[in-house]
């Protein structure tokens, strides 16, 4: 992020929910404050309850702090309307024109999606009656959150409905996780060191781990958790995104296109499990009663809004496989879970074993594992094999670390990235329309599974490192997991 963007009208439809206050409007102020926008940036929201522009103001600065954050809110301005009603557009159509007089000229404008996902249908439908899709004086971009339908049937007729409004270069399809620093970097790790490339492939890999755990419970999402899940809530897009990262092929150049090319090629070359297969390769768990953090939680059938006789999975840990000449035969292991011992999100590259012992203790070392840090504390560490000082050869696994805060500098928060990207045109870190579809295939032929052998979730202590399923999971393959 170097260059400015240029000034632009963002429009949040559903702009009074939380993620405006938590995420947009200090994403705004961040990079203003950071100098990255060059004019105006003004906000208008767009949702159901009956405000004007100051109460609309008042509501924002009494959630939101930070600095540069009034200056955002004085010049945000707000428009009543029923988001499936095509006649509220019109107004919104109205202000947004108002806006553009009073502070333009601007380079566009970017519509973020903060609303509710059944909704979106009708939002396309509207915007694109009301002709707001319609690139008139400047770019129409439109960021759509997660998530993106919630299967594979459900997502392409999504697809349908917003490609008939927009064309795919207008189109962001976010993902938080992918504005990450630890997330972005994997790339540069990857294809910027000569040391890395040769080795990252089957020869020199065992296995790959990647890891979300979470220590929070449902919250107050249980309405939302009760249809989504683990699976489809954060493995079908974060976790999905993480292994195409960790998985693809160098691009022929670092552009869009070509990075979602080559990770679209990896989901399509994971080996889908017959349903029969599925209950060897996954785990379903479900956590109940416990402790965090010295404090007893409830279990999730006893969350608000969730059934008492739930089957819904809050864990889920799968074993796929990437059929191509890079990858066959090496596990990618992947788990996600909430109510778990700590909170952490971590990528583990496990290499293969020296193939000599040449010295009498090296037994007690473990193979060398490059551990990418997503959350909290972003870094990376490689463990290596080295020489205890004395007269004795003893070994012991050591680690070479590394910090974000050694530079020095400020972390760019995920969504001051990602909407300075969607501000500037640059979808690398988006997810595409075949990117969305591949990753739900997987889901859907894992859920399909599960409903055929009529597998239920294992229960897990809430507290815990998540059903014991788990750890059997990569303990028949002689292997554990690295973040417990």
């Amino acid at each position: 992020m170097s260059a400015k963007a240029r000034g632009a009208l963002l429009c949040v439809l559903g702009a009074t929910g939380d993620l405006t206050h938590r995420k947009l409007v200090p994403a705004v102020a961040g990079l203003r404050r950071a100098g990255l926008i060059d004019g105006p940036l003004p906000i208008v929201g767009f949702a159901r309850q009956q405000l004007d522009d100051e109460s609309f103001r008042q509501r924002l600065r009494e959630t939101v702090e930070g600095d540069g954050a009034d200056e955002v809110i004085a010049q945000t301005v707000y428009v009543p309307g029923d988001m499936r009603r095509a006649e509220d557009y019109v107004a919104l159509a109205r202000r947004l024109e108002q806006v553009e007089a009073e502070h333009g000229p601007f380079a566009g404008r970017l519509y973020y999606l903060a609303a509710p996902p059944s909704t979106y249908t009708d939002i396309f439908r509207n915007l694109g009656k009301a002709d707001l899709q319609k690139e008139q004086g400047g770019f129409r971009r439109i960021v759509v959150e997660k998530p993106f339908g919630h299967d594979l049937e459900s997502a392409r007729a999504l697809n349908r409905e917003l490609l008939s409004v927009f064309r795919e270069d207008q189109v962001f399809r976010i993902d938080h996780y992918l504005g990450k620093e630890t997330v972005q970097n994997i790339l540069v790790l990857r294809f910027a060191n000569g040391i890395f490339e040769p080795l990252w492939n089957r020869r020199y890999v065992d296995h790959v781990q990647i890891s979300v755990a979470e220590s929070i419970g449902v919250e107050h999402r249980g309405k939302y958790y009760e249809e989504a899940g683990a699976l489809r809530d954060m493995m079908q897009n974060h976790l999905l995104q993480l292994l195409t990262l960790i998985a693809m092929e160098p691009p022929v150049a670092f552009d869009a296109d070509q990075v979602h090319n080559e990770k679209v090629k990896v989901l399509r070359a994971i080996r889908l499990p017959a349903p029969s297969d599925v209950s060897r390769v996954t785990v379903r768990g479900q956590y109940g009663p416990g402790e965090v953090a010295g404090k007893a939680v409830p279990g999730y059938r006893d969350e608000p809004d969730v059934r008492p006789d739930s089957q819904q999975e809050t864990f889920v840990a799968l074993k796929l496989q990437i059929e191509n000449w890079r990858w066959a035969d090496v596990p990618f292991y992947l788990r996600t879970g909430k109510r778990l011992n700590r909170r952490a999100s971590e990528i583990s590259v496990q290499f293969q074993r020296a193939p000599q012992r040449l010295f009498p203790r090296e037994t007690r070392l473990q193979p060398n594992v490059l551990r990418l840090r997503i959350q909290p504390d972003e870094g990376m560490t490689l463990s290596v094999g080295a020489k205890v000082p004395g007269m004795r050869i003893e070994l012991r696994d050591v680690d070479m670390a590394f910090d974000y805060g050694t530079f020095g500098k400020p972390r760019t928060e995920a969504y001051e990235r990602l909407l300075y990207d969607a501000l500037t045109g640059d979808s690398t870190l988006f997810t595409r329309r075949d990117e969305v579809e591949a990753a739900w295939q997987v889901v859907d032929t894992i859920e399909a599974g599960w409903r055929q052998e009529e597998i239920g979730p294992d229960s897990y202590p809430a507290g815990s490192s998540g059903p014991e399923a788990a750890d059997e999971l990569l303990h028949h393959d002689g292997r554990r997991w690295h973040l417990r």
